[in-house]
């Protein structure tokens, strides 16, 4: 005779698998980016002219294997026109702020043409023969990480040519948080374009339907365009990108530490560029009194590193646990053991920061917890704004 306790735990451990299995919970289930619903998009473009904005991690994954999105359109018989390339190049090799020339793909020879060169936004020749642009680049959530203006430039440019953009939506790894200075308008350039803070929170389709809807395209004039969302995805969701994003963020640390350890980009000390630990690590000649160094040197993304040649001391964060906020403490420790402290600052820190106050601060000896606070209503307005256009939960 069969125990009944045993019958009861194998009927509860049963139904567990099968409410497991039928019922599971998104938030544990494979993100899916809208590069991988092909079934979505492509009845969209189907005999159109098609021109799609990508580099090296516009990648579609299933089951382990990898096929870049433009391979995949051309395997599906779409007519590609041309592809535009934004800052580091259309196989993300450009050092950082980098120019590069129109050219040929040789893989694919498709004409390229650089959205980093001679023109950041595309030009009328430049889409007279296309129908649909497909946009479909990894970003990281920060404001002057330049894909986002790219994003600008692009819906703009299809605006003024009545031309549909389809974005392709992917995960912003930073997207768990929003933190940091708000851009004033003093500073607005290709590195920053909106008044939004460093890390803002949303993922490039979300960040489009704000830009359209808040009328920040030229003349207040609309984009019409469609976003694939991504599938099982909110904003705490844990991502890890398949492959760097740019030359100099290697891993999913270094992502995580970007907006941070960018601050330092526009003072003289070193954020490992010219190393293999890029934004994991920062330096300089003075901070002597630190045990970790490094010699910064001509590699792949860096060709002419800040320090080069020079050994460096300073602070390893590799073992860092992810961040949910902007550290500034790293920045105000640097200044406090800079030697030469009116050299610390360099032009373009105020177009990093976005605003003037955050050096006028440091150069005052302000507090960490005041200059936080001095954020605090830029921020929850720009909250308030933002949650007008999620397509995901936060």
């Amino acid at each position: 005779m069969s125990n009944p306790m045993v019958v009861t735990f194998k009927n509860t451990f049963l139904l567990w698998f099968l409410l497991s299995v039928f019922f599971i919970n998104p938030s544990k289930a494979q993100i899916k980016v809208g590069a991988a619903q092909t079934e979505s998009y492509l009845p969209l473009i189907k005999e159109k002219k098609i021109g799609v904005v990508a580099h090296a991690s516009s990648l579609i994954i299933n089951n382990g294997k990898s096929v870049h999105l433009i391979d995949s359109l051309l395997a599906h018989n779409i007519d590609i026109k041309k592809v535009f390339a934004p800052e580091h190049g259309f196989r993300s090799e450009a050092d950082n702020g980098e120019d590069f020339e129109n050219t040929i793909d040789p893989k694919t020879q498709l004409p390229l043409i650089s959205l980093h060169g001679k023109h950041k936004k595309p030009q009328p020749e430049d889409l007279k023969d296309i129908d649909v642009i497909v946009f479909d680049i990894q970003d990281v959530g920060v404001r002057f990480y330049t894909y986002l203006s790219t994003l600008h430039l692009v819906m703009e440019a299809c605006a003024e040519n009545n031309i549909s953009l389809l974005i392709l939506d992917r995960p912003n790894p930073n997207a768990h948080y929003v933190d940091g200075p708000v851009l004033e308008n003093e500073f607005k350039s290709f590195l920053g374009m909106h008044n939004v803070p460093i890390v803002y929170g949303l993922t490039l389709g979300e960040y489009a339907k704000m830009i359209n809807e808040e009328g920040w395209l030229e003349n207040k004039i609309k984009c019409k365009f469609k976003v694939v969302p991504i599938k099982n995805y909110t904003h705490k969701t844990p991502y890890s990108l398949a492959v760097r994003p740019s030359p100099n963020l290697p891993n999913d640390t270094s992502v995580n530490l970007y907006p941070s350890l960018c601050l330092l980009e526009q003072t003289p000390v070193s954020i490992g560029r010219g190393t293999e630990m890029q934004f994991q690590i920062f330096g300089h000649p003075d901070f002597k009194n630190e045990t970790f160094y490094f010699k910064p040197q001509p590699n792949f993304g860096a060709k002419y590193p800040k320090q080069e040649d020079v050994i460096c001391y300073g602070t390893d964060l590799r073992k860092e646990k992810r961040l949910d906020k902007i550290e500034i403490k790293w920045l105000l420790n640097a200044y406090e053991m800079i030697l030469d402290k009116e050299k610390f600052f360099f032009d373009g820190f105020k177009r990093i920061a976005g605003t003037n106050t955050l050096q006028q601060q440091i150069e005052m000896g302000l507090s960490e917890e005041k200059i936080r606070a001095s954020w605090k209503p830029k921020l929850e307005h720009f909250k308030k704004m933002r949650s007008k256009y999620l397509l995901y939960e936060d």
